[in-house]
């Protein structure tokens, strides 16, 4: 497969994870008191949304890479 295919794919296949997603939630840990011996933290969840307007340009990306590589692949 060409470079151009795959990278096609790559983009497809991120444009459905996109859509089915929400986004990304990761959870870091802060340090609240810190005196000697005693430590406290604590965890803060951060979210980080995907918009669907991103997701269908992934997806038509794509779709356009697969087709330009299928066509070269062609001839």
């Amino acid at each position: 497969m060409k470079t151009v295919t795959i990278a096609g794919i790559i983009l497809v296949v991120l444009g459905i994870i996109a859509f089915a997603s929400n986004g990304i939630t990761f959870t870091t840990q802060k340090k609240v008191v810190d005196i000697g011996p005693i430590h406290a933290t604590r965890d803060e969840t951060h979210h980080i949304p995907f918009r669907p307007i991103l997701g269908g340009l992934l997806l038509a990306g794509g779709v356009v890479l697969i087709a330009t590589g299928i066509k070269e692949a062609s001839h």
